[in-house]
This record gives C-alpha cells, structure tokens and sequence, in this order.
C-alpha cells in the first residue's frame, strides 16, 4: 500500500498575543484525500491555526510543509496560490452579481490583445466546475441572491476548484443548512474526496464529523491532544478530549413541573410569512420549535419580540393580551429574544462585555438617569461568574470572544431583566460541546424559577433532548405540537416536510 502525500504538515506551532499563549507546540497534518475533523471547545485554538496556516496571523514558533516544502504566507492570497483556500461560515459572495461573476471576481479572464472581459470562457469554466461538483441546478447567469444559502455554499467550493485548490478548508459549513442541503453538501464533500481533494472541517456537530470525517484532530487550551481516526473512537472519548473530563449525559434531565399557561399566541399571521400559528407555553416549560429552513420559525419569534409586524392574531401574557409594535414593547412586558445571529442583532461587537450587558438594563443599573457605577459591576460580575464567561475583563471587546462565549453574553443580558418568557432561536449555533451543555443547565435552572422558554433549533437532538413539547412548522403553519416523550427525529422530520405520519 504506498503512503498517503502528506498536504500540509503543521509541527510544533506556537502563537502568543499579549503575552496570552494561544497555540502551544501544536502539530496537525492532512493528507491527500482526506476529510479531516478539526475539533474543540471555543477558545481551544481552531480558528488561530487556521489563520497561521493561512497566513492571517504569523507563527512565532514551528514549522508549516506543504506537499513537503517549508513555507511562510504572509496574507490569504498566498496561501491560495499553494491550494490551499477557506470557505468561511458567512459566505463571501456578492448577492447582485452572476454566479459567473462571484467565481471570477478578482481573477477575470480577458482577451489578450483587448482586455475586455472574456466572458465565453469564463462562463464555460464556470459550467465545467459545477459539473465536476455534480452540480446541475445552478445556471452560470443566476444572480446569487436568488440561490438558496446550500446553493451559494456550492458556488464558494466550485470558485475554490477554479482556483485550483486541493486543501479546503471548511468552517462550520452546515450551520445554516436545510437537511436536503446537507445532504447535498455531503455528496459533493465525497466526490471532492474521490478526486483527491483534502477537507479540513470545522463544525460542533457530532453526528456529522462521525458520519463524513475519515480523522479527528482534537485540541484543547491551545494544545494539540490527539489525532484518532473516526471508526476507532467514540462521540464519549472525543468529548472527554475536548473538555478534560467526563460531560455524561448531553442533556440534562427534565424533572421541573410544569405551571399554568402564562403565554398564548392565536391565530398570528404575517403575509407571505406564516399563517394562523397558535400556541401557548406553561410556566417553567420548554418548547422546543422545529420546521426546515423557510418555515416561518424565526418570523414567527421576530412579531412575537416585536422585529416584525403582524397582520393578524392576538399575544397574551399572564392572560392579559399585549401590544407589541417594537422590541421596547416585549422587552417591557418581560419578554427576551436571543436571536440566532448574535453578531448582526444580539451584539455590539466594538463594545465592551460591561457595556453589551448593561445595554438592556440600564433601569436596573442606575437611578434618576445616571448609571450607579459599583452597582452595575456588581451586577456584570454577577451574571459572568453564573454563566462561566471565558474573558481578560470585562472591559474586553466582544468581537475577540469565542463564539461559545459571545453566545454566553447574548444570553446574559437577557438574564439580567429577569424574563417571563426568553424566546431562544438556534442558541448553540457555533457553539462547542461543553457550552452547550452550559447553556442547557442554565436553560433548567430557568424553568426551574418559573421562566417560560420557547426554543428553536435546526438540530433534532437538541430539539427532542431538552424540549418538554415540540411544535413543528411547515410552509408557515403549524403541522403539530408533540410531548417529546411521543416522538422520534422521524416522526418530527417527516412533519417537518409536511408528510401524513405526523
């Protein structure tokens, strides 16, 4: 059997910032046709890697080998021209430009003698590298922002073959996928293997890494831990490597009991959105919301906070109906919205963790107008302690924290006006294992004081693992709402795609 080509070879790579050791000795190599898993907690160093790999940042210690030759990128572009490209979790195309357009932009062909764009031949280069992807529903001349998020993901790894890529670099690439996208994704990932292509993917989605991935390379605290191959490890063993210790049970028990219905909602609708979805929560209950992309899952949450007007249908809180023009409104009514992109609408990220905590409790935290100083870090010390937020201060920027701890922010400065009802949209998003499980404790300990939660998620483990009742979305209305004890990712799928089981 002849040894596998090593592509990239990483050995003892180390990276300080502020004196913070970041990468500590770490040694990472992939090889010729290879899916290859790159796996940890937020904060455990993924991201750094990559970026010294790519030429973001520059190493300060080690050596990087591609196809056994040492070398040293100063920018992206560098690294790009060796084969080795990123497809970033938000994607970089231009959505008023042709697909053509995206896969040439910056690198146009043009006639020699003319300069004028050749765009014969870029389109046919266009058509022949969506063709070696398997892809036949996707027109060279489509505009991009009329492709689907799955669509616009496979005309980033189709621009990637044109630039002649052979490693690519996947960043959590199904994160705001459709299950059929996904599965998509997934064919075009095992033929790109097949024609000796090597994957790097990042994701935080067990099932998948062990559906797709042939190597798991785990690191933890900056540190390499260890690289197992997929068949001969375990979901338990790659989750003890990443967090140091057992984590049990992914979800923990619901025992709370459950109230009185505190929160009703009949009849809601928003044209062209949703139509006639009613439901109620209970006190200290969890509903889970579940439905594929384009349901009206998040529409539905956004009139409900007040981000989107409705046309018709009635709210009602403690049985008293409310009026909700703006998030004022909801919030006011102790109404709180974790939206599932924290970095667009749940966050400043110029601004401080202090300074994004306080932002919605500024009642709470002054008097007459004026900000009581000792109190509010009272007050942000509080929650940081409670929700274990990995941080330098809490004067540090937003923008430099981990996804996981971004999300923990999100979530604590909803905590501090002590909701009745938290609505949650996608909340462990690009959030590692043992976050996760974090944010499920402090999800119980919520219920537990009488908050109601409504949750929505894109994962059915999630949804079916901490939810007390689901409610399935499909085209804009309510298929069902099931006691999880009474269903399977089956039963909620098939409902999800509007089949007769449900």
């Amino acid at each position: 059997m002849t040894k596998a080509t090593k592509i990239i070879e990483m050995t003892n790579i180390d990276k300080r910032f502020a004196g913070n050791h970041v990468l500590n000795s770490v040694c990472f190599q992939v090889v010729q046709g290879e899916i290859h898993a790159l796996m940890g907690e937020n904060g455990a160093g993924k991201s750094t890697l990559i970026k010294v790999l790519t030429g973001i940042h520059t190493r300060d210690q080690g050596v990087i080998k591609v196809r056994g030759k040492e070398v040293h990128f100063s920018d992206p572009k560098q690294a790009e021209k060796q084969g080795i490209v990123v497809i970033h979790q938000e994607l970089n195309i231009i959505p008023y430009l042709t697909v053509t357009e995206n896969m040439f932009l910056g690198k146009e062909i043009t006639y020699k003698k003319t300069g004028i764009l050749n765009k014969k031949e870029m389109k046919l280069h266009t058509e022949r590298n969506l063709k070696r992807l398997g892809v036949s529903n996707i027109s060279p001349d489509d505009i991009a922002s009329d492709l689907s998020v799955g669509k616009q993901q496979l005309v980033e790894i189709a621009r990637a073959l044109a630039a002649n890529a052979d490693l690519l670099i996947m960043d959590e690439p199904t994160a705001a996928l459709t299950e059929r996208e996904i599965k998509n994704l997934f064919y075009v990932i095992s033929t790109l293997k097949q024609q000796g292509v090597s994957i790097i993917y990042i994701s935080h989605r067990m099932e998948e890494i062990f559906e797709i991935c042939d190597q798991i390379t785990v690191l933890r605290d900056g540190e390499f831990i260890s690289t197992k191959a997929t068949e001969q490890t375990s979901f338990e063993e790659i989750v003890k490597m990443m967090v140091g210790r057992e984590l049990g049970e992914r979800f923990p028990v619901r025992n709370g009991k459950l109230g009185e219905v505190i929160f009703e909602v009949n009849h809601l609708s928003r044209k062209g959105y949703f139509q006639d979805v009613s439901f109620d929560v209970k006190q200290g209950e969890i509903l889970g919301v579940s439905g594929l992309m384009g349901a009206g899952r998040s529409e539905v949450m956004e009139v409900l906070f007040g981000f989107r007007k409705k046309n018709e249908g009635t709210i009602k809180l403690h049985g008293k109906q409310l009026v909700i023009k703006h998030p004022n409104d909801a919030v006011k009514a102790g109404i709180g919205f974790i939206t599932e992109d924290r970095k667009a609408k749940g966050l400043v990220l110029q601004s401080s963790i202090r300074e994004n905590i306080a932002l919605p409790n500024l009642k709470t935290i002054s008097k007459v107008g004026i900000i009581r100083k000792s109190q509010e870090i009272a007050f942000i010390d509080h929650l940081m302690n409670r929700l274990q937020v990995r941080m330098t201060g809490k004067e540090q920027e937003v923008k430099s924290l981990s996804g996981g701890n971004q999300q923990k922010v999100v979530i604590a400065k909803w905590l501090g006006i002590k909701p009745k009802l938290l609505i949650l949209d996608e909340p462990t998003r690009g959030v590692d294992v043992g976050a996760k499980k974090e944010i499920y404790h402090i999800m119980n300990e919520l219920t537990e004081l009488g908050v109601a939660i409504i949750m929505v998620s894109s994962e059915l483990p999630e949804v079916l693992g901490i939810s007390d009742r689901i409610m399935v979305l499909h085209e804009g209305r309510t298929i069902g709402i099931f006691n999880r004890n009474d269903v399977d990712q089956e039963i909620i799928m098939t409902a999800a795609t509007g089949g007769e089981r449900a």
